[in-house]
Order: structure tokens, then C-alpha cells, then sequence
């Protein structure tokens, strides 16, 4: 009698396709599959993904794992997809009524007399005041008294309020009120939910805590409609696994407790793909890796040093970007960790377009799902994947194998009244808009690495995504990386950093006390008592106990700075403060010995693998090239380079066993991607991982 499969599942949901990774627990083996989007039900598409894998068997596999990462968070801020933001409340501390409005004097745009800053998410007769006051020593200056619990309450009750946020002045160093305020409207309003400031974001600077906060409660019922949704149709597929979903930092949370901060999921799609670039760079001894993700709708950039994904503190929900770079005072501030990842609206699906001065331009638009590229046979705006199509690189008849129809004349269509206007070549003009999405996905690949005192000639480049392949070679032409990596399935890669993240759950204390007057042993005691809440947490999703790591740090600054640097702990009060003058040094240049260095936040950060993923095999990442050929003779295909159309080799990447060598130019089609290798590089085949590098000259 053989034994039940047991796998561990990856779903993305990304604008265009749905890619699902699939592991086979004891044995390694890999399967994949992809699907369109469902961006009206987004949750359609992950059951649909799963449906896919599980429906070909006829004996179904049991689900251990099932991991996701989800852009409901995200899409909610926009107002996309129909969905509506619930009626937020605000509680905070009278004469701070309109902290959450007033905000910070950045504009996203400078020169604008008539900028419109973001709609609050508060109306302001839902912002409702008490009398209490705390000084930020945590001295109780005026007491909450129960009649001013009773009357808000009572206000909250009379709106028909579904979440409630609360802030009040200086809980983050004593929450009594706050507590008191949670667990009294908890009993008045038993539907609503409630964020309190100092269990989402413990830290001072009053707007960005308050905004924290209101975004969590925004979110809380949105996400969790969503997650009950979807884990109730795959209860009803009989996959009983528990889910968990991919957070804005690159770790992993059980859906339950992802509740707790949603706020935390709206960068979680973008973190999945820097954690499998992460992974590969570790397993193939790369330290300096830039992971360039290119899919149908925007294209992403992020530096990894010595296998870890930067990370940044803090970012803007549902903001703006200006060429790669966030627009400062165009979203929603939220403090919650996050892999610092610049991107760029420049994916296969991004539509070119003529300005009113008659010029060329590409994006930010996108074709999405539905309708999508012209080729796919529904739209008639030229989008780059349509340029491809006309420029040979990709495959004019189909993609995705076979199963995906190609309407190359639609396509050709497209661009011609584009270059009509333009009164250029048909493949001049489909060649210019590969130059501009290149030059503005260049653009953020610098964000990462030059702009942040980091050579990207030292980097290898890990391109995925449905378009990373197809582009790669040109940025790094561009930025001068020498290498370039390609996985096995980059166009499921992002699902593959999925099963590859750890749990993780984060702790954080305000301290507010300069270095020199740090007390070693209360520290101590203070990240122990967190590393047992960590620790209890973690096993409460899942984790396997001998797997659980952590890592404590602080917010550091000078006395007198406005922003902190996160700096490795230590129990000595000098060497904390060394630790600051050299991480000072190495960010700006300098660093100042004789100013006292202030402590602003105590960090711990605990890590995990659950239980199923302890029995994986470590190459998930680096397996599954399908149906290894011996070298099959490849088709040729006319493809435009520069000026004029040349005839190319046109390989299947199946066919391609491990030491296989191909000069440029030449096509390489796989299942979920196109490579292209322009002319002057070569690709090889390194275990079942394709490097292109520059060409000897």
C-alpha cells in the first residue's frame, strides 16, 4: 500500500497570475502551476491555484503547510477592487483630536499650492476625546475616571462604529488607560474591533503611533472577511492545514494571529519574492545578491547582504512612487517592519502610451488581469509584453507551455497605431518601449545599491518574475553586473519564498535613556521576559521549539537627531554606543565620539520554522527543473537586435541539462518564463540553475 503524499504549498497572488509552489515533504519532488487572477474575489484565485495541483490526483494529497501572501491589505487602501474602508473611530486624549489629520508637514508635492493630502481614515466627529493625561515618564498627570469611559462608550455605541482605534498621549511608556478604554468598549461594542496604540506600536513620535493604529483598525475587518473566506472554502476542499500568511518584514504568521496587526500584510506579496532571492543567494554562496522581480504589473528591486533582505522600520501605506522612490506624504505612515524594496509601475503588463507633447511613454497604467496585453486576444492598448511579442523574444503563437494562446497579429495591431503617430518603424517603436521600461526598472535597481552607498558590480543579480529573465540581461548591462542568476521557475519564484520564510514575531519597548545611563541588568531581564512571550507565541502557530532563534537590538541615536539607526545589543553601555558610531560611520560617512548617543527602542525579533518545515529538504529553492531532455535540437525564431531582424537559436529550458553552454544571442523558453540572452552574453547551466554572464572580449 504506498504512502499518502504529504506537500507543503506556496500560493502568490499576484496582479496578473496566481503562481502556487508545491513540495513534497519527505521526498523533495516539486510541482507547480499557475493561474489568471481573480482581482473581484481575490481569494478565488488561491482556491483555484490549489484546486489545480490537488484535482489531478485521484488520490488527494494531504495539505501540511499552506503558506500566502495577499495584496488585500494593500488593494483595500486604494479602494480597489470595490472594496469600502469600515467606519473607523478614534479615541485619543482631548486636545490631540486632530493629531491624525495634522500629521507632519512633508509634501508629496512641494510646489503644489492646491496638494491634497491623504482623505484621514478618521472622519472628525468620529474622533472622540477623553480627559486623561500621562507625561512621558509614564506619571499619571490626569487620572481616567469612569464616567469619561462610560461617555465615550456611549458615543462610540450611538455612531454604529466597526473599529475602533485607540491613542492616547504617552501610552506607549504606561498603557493603564488605554487598557482600561480597550477592554470597556470591548463590553459596549462586542462586534467592533479594537486597536490600542500601545500593544500595535509601543514607540513614541505621536502621529505615526496614532496613524499605526488607525490603519490596524481599518484593516482588521476587511482582512479578517477575507481570511475567513478563504480558509472556509479550503475547509470545504478539505484541506485542513492551518494558513499562514507572509507579513511586510518577510516572516511568516498562522492567519489567526496575523489579525492581531494587519497592517503588517500590506507589503506581503513584494516580501516573498526577496525571501526566495535571499535563500538562493545563501544556498549558492552569493552574499551580495539584488533581487530584480519583474511580474505582470510592477517590477521590484531589493539588496540582500550575507543572505539577509534589508529591512526598513517604517513606510507609507497606499502611498505614491516617484521613479522607484516613495513620495513622502502621499499614503498612510505605519511603523511595522518591512523588506525595503523600491519599486517601479513597469511590468508585462504596462501600457505604452503618447503624451500631448507626441512623446513615447510607458506605464504607470497596467492592462492587470483583465483585460490584459493586447495579445491576449481582449485589449487593444499596446502593453511591453506586446513588444516582446513584436520584437521575437517572445513566442508569437503561445505561453505557459502551450496552454496560453498568443495573438501576435493583435499584438502587431497594437503598437502600429502607436507607431503611426510616432511616425516610426513598427519594431523601432515596440523596441523603444523595451528601452524606456528598462531604463525606469534600471532606475530602481540604483535606488537599492547606488543611492545607498553600495556598488552593484559586487552584486549578482537574481532576476524572476514572469519578465525578470526576459529583461535581465540589458539592466545588467546597465548597472555593470557581471552575473546574473536565473532559478529554476522564476515566474513561481516570489511562491517559492513561501515555504522558505520563518515564523516570526516581533517585541518592542520604548526606552528613551541615553547609552551611559543604560541599566545592563533590567535590560536583561526585559528582553528575557520577551523572548518568553516570543517563544510562547511562536509555539502557539506552530513553531518547532528547537528551531526558535532570536536577535535583540536598539534604536539608536545622537542626542538630539530626529531618526534612529538599528544597532546590535550589547550589555555594556560603551560598547552600545560604539556600536552606534560605527554603524553612523558606515551609513553617513562620520560619526561623532564626544555626542552622547541616545537609546530610543529596545528590538527583539524571534525566529522559526514550523514543524513541517523542519522535515523539508533544503533545496526547495534550487530543485525542479521538469523532464531533463538530452539536448534536444533547438527552434529558430527571427528576433530584432538593434536595427534589423536576426535569426536565433530558441531553446526549451527542459531540454538543457546541467553543464549546457549557449552564446547570445538566443532565446530560452521555460513553462513560466522566456530568457533572453543578448548578444555579447552566454548562459550556462549550473545544476538546475541558469547563470547568464558576460561574454569573454
Amino acid at each position: 500500500m504506498s504512502q499518502r503524499r504529504v506537500l507543503r504549498v506556496g500560493i502568490d497572488v499576484g496582479g496578473t497570475f496566481t503562481d502556487l509552489v508545491a513540495v513534497e515533504s519527505w521526498s523533495g519532488e516539486r510541482l507547480t502551476r499557475k493561474v489568471a487572477s481573480t482581482p473581484a474575489e481575490p481569494h478565488r484565485a488561491v482556491v483555484d491555484a490549489l484546486a489545480a495541483l490537488l484535482d489531478g490526483y485521484g488520490d488527494a494529497p494531504a495539505v501540511e503547510f499552506l503558506a500566502h501572501s495577499t495584496t488585500i491589505a494593500t488593494n483595500a487602501l486604494l479602494g480597489q477592487l470595490g472594496l469600502e474602508l469600515p467606519r473607523v473611530a478614534l479615541v485619543t486624549t482631548r486636545g490631540f483630536r486632530d493629531v491624525i489629520e495634522i500629521g507632519r508637514q512633508n509634501r508629496s508635492e512641494v510646489y503644489n499650492l492646491f496638494v491634497e493630502r491623504p482623505r484621514p481614515l478618521v472622519a472628525r466627529e468620529d474622533r472622540i476625546v477623553v480627559a486623561e493625561r500621562v507625561d512621558h515618564r509614564g506619571k499619571v498627570l490626569v487620572a481616567l475616571e469612569r464616567g469619561e469611559i462610560a461617555r465615550a462608550c456611549g458615543e462610540l455605541a450611538a455612531r454604529g462604529i466597526a473599529a475602533v482605534a485607540i491613542c492616547l498621549l504617552h501610552s506607549y511608556v504606561n498603557d493603564a488607560h488605554e487598557r482600561a478604554l480597550a477592554e470597556a468598549i470591548a463590553t459596549a461594542l462586542p462586534r467592533a474591533r479594537v486597536a490600542r496604540s500601545s500593544e500595535i506600536d509601543p514607540q513614541y513620535r505621536e502621529y505615526e503611533r496614532c496613524s499605526t493604529t488607525v490603519v490596524n483598525a481599518a484593516l482588521a475587518p476587511i482582512v479578517e472577511g477575507y481570511l475567513e473566506r478563504l480558509i472556509e472554502e479550503l475547509r470545504a476542499r478539505g484541506v485542513a492545514s492551518p494558513l499562514y500568511v507572509m507579513r511586510s518584514d518577510g516572516g511568516m504568521a498562522a492567519a489567526t494571529h496575523a489579525l492581531a496587526r494587519p497592517a503588517a500584510l500590506v507589503e506581503s506579496g513584494p516580501a516573498s519574492g526577496a525571501i526566495a532571492a535571499a535563500a538562493l543567494g545563501r544556498a549558492t554562496g552569493a552574499r551580495r545578491v539584488l533581487s530584480f522581480d519583474m511580474g505582470g504589473t510592477t517590477a521590484k528591486a531589493g539588496a540582500i547582504l550575507d543572505g539577509i533582505p534589508q529591512v526598513a522600520g517604517e513606510f507609507e501605506a497606499a502611498g505614491r512612487t516617484h521613479s522607484g522612490r516613495a513620495v513622502k506624504g502621499s499614503g498612510y505612515p505605519v511603523r511595522f517592519p518591512f523588506v525595503d524594496l523600491a519599486e517601479v509601475s513597469a511590468g508585462g503588463g504596462t501600457i505604452a502610451w503618447i503624451d500631448d507633447a507626441g512623446s513615447l511613454r510607458v506605464g504607470p497604467i497596467s492592462a492587470g488581469a483583465q483585460p490584459g496585453p493586447a495579445c491576449y486576444g481582449i485589449s487593444d492598448r499596446a502593453t511591453v509584453t506586446d513588444a516582446n511579442v513584436v520584437l521575437g523574444r517572445l513566442n508569437p503563437h503561445h505561453l505557459l507551455g502551450g496552454t496560453f494562446p498568443i495573438d501576435a497579429a493583435r499584438a502587431r495591431r497594437s503598437i502600429e497605431e502607436l507607431a503611426r503617430r510616432l511616425e516610426m518603424g513598427l519594431e523601432a517603436t515596440a523596441a523603444g518601449i523595451v528601452r524606456i521600461v528598462d531604463d525606469a526598472m534600471a532606475r530602481v535597481l540604483r535606488i537599492v545599491t547606488v543611492e545607498r552607498g553600495l556598488d552593484p558590480r559586487d552584486f549578482t543579480l537574481v532576476a524572476f518574475g514572469g519578465g525578470g529573465p526576459l529583461h535581465a540581461c540589458a539592466l545588467a548591462g546597465e548597472l555593470g553586473v557581471a552575473r546574473v542568476a536565473i532559478p529554476a521557475h522564476p515566474g513561481l519564484f516570489s511562491a517559492s519564498g513561501l515555504l522558505e520564510a520563518d515564523l516570526r514575531h516581533n517585541e518592542l519597548a520604548a526606552i528613551m535613556r541615553g547609552a551611559a545611563d543604560l541599566d545592563g541588568d533590567r535590560i536583561e531581564e526585559h528582553f528575557a521576559a520577551g523572548e518568553r512571550r516570543a517563544s510562547a507565541g511562536l509555539a502557539a502557530q506552530g513553531a518547532d521549539p528547537a528551531t526558535i532563534a532570536f536577535r535583540r537590538e536598539y534604536d539608536a541615536r545622537y542626542r538630539g537627531q530626529s531618526f534612529e539607526l538599528t544597532i546590535a545589543h550589547d550589555r555594556s553601555p560603551q560598547r552600545v554606543a560604539q556600536n552606534f558610531h560605527d554603524a553612523h560611520r558606515a551609513r553617513y560617512g562620520y560619526d561623532v565620539v564626544d555626542a552622547a548617543v541616545e537609546i530610543v527602542n529596545a528590538r527583539l525579533t524571534a525566529f522559526a520554522r514550523t514543524r513541517a518545515s523542519t522535515r523539508a529538504p533544503s533545496t526547495v529553492i534550487l530543485s525542479g527543473v521538469e523532464g531533463r531532455g538530452g539536448g534536444r535540437p533547438p527552434a529558430r525564431r527571427d528576433v530584432w537586435i538593434e536595427d534589423s531582424f536576426v535569426e536565433v537559436a530558441v531553446f526549451e529550458r527542459a531540454s538543457l541539462g546541467s553543464g549546457t553552454s549557449i552564446a547570445g544571442p538566443a532565446v530560452v523558453e521555460a513553462y513560466d518564463s522566456t530568457t533572453y540572452v543578448a548578444p555579447g552574453w552566454s548562459l550556462s547551466v549550473e545544476e538546475e540553475l541558469c547563470v547568464l554572464e558576460r561574454s569573454a572580449t
